[in-house]
């Protein structure tokens, strides 16, 4: 199970025991702040919860959803537009506008942690955004992917999530044009 520091100073009571526990091997510091039970954790476990406030988006997202089989150099984190910058050199950080920051969200299990993710419908939206950031074949093979499960996607939660994000006009003739 992991812990957060403050975890461990409630359950241990100060530095001192917290530094005993894990010469006891009761707990192990994994990294800065981060301890567990367990000798190991999956690292996409410790990301979620070192940023709790943060959503898995992009390359992450689209993998996690088995869209594509590329797997991510790093992790794509959501972020709202003024929040502070992530340094972790595993995070890729976007910044969102907060009004559009919690569309879609959803939590999901993902090697044994819980996450905060967008939905396969706020993520059609993202390739459409982001698409001169991908690839040529990587854009394609998540649009194929995503022609496949068509039927199995909320077109009204598209139509409603696009409404509220940036390049709207754009979204929606690429969508008919792309996907539809």
């Amino acid at each position: 199970m992991l812990l957060t520091y403050q975890n461990c100073k409630e359950k241990y009571g100060s530095q001192y025991g917290i530094t005993k526990a894990i010469k006891a091997a009761e707990i192990f510091k994994l990294e800065k702040g981060i301890y567990s039970t367990q000798p190991h954790e999956a690292e996409i476990a410790i990301i979620a919860l070192k940023y709790p406030d943060a959503i898995f988006t992009l390359n992450s997202a689209f993998y996690y959803h088995n869209l594509t089989d590329t797997i991510p150099d790093y992790y794509y984190l959501a972020t709202e537009k003024n929040a502070y910058q992530i340094t972790d050199k595993r995070v890729i950080q976007k910044y969102e506008n907060s009004n559009a920051l919690s569309l879609g969200v959803i939590t999901m299990e993902q090697d044994g942690a819980q996450i905060k993710i967008y939905n396969k419908e706020r993520m059609l939206l993202e390739l459409i955004r982001n698409k001169n950031n991908f690839s040529f074949d990587y854009y394609k093979e998540i649009l194929n992917n995503y022609r496949k499960i068509i039927h199995e996607l909320n077109i009204q939660d598209i139509q409603d999530y696009a409404d509220e994000l940036p390049k709207n006009k754009m979204i929606m003739e690429t969508l008919r044009l792309e996907v539809f």
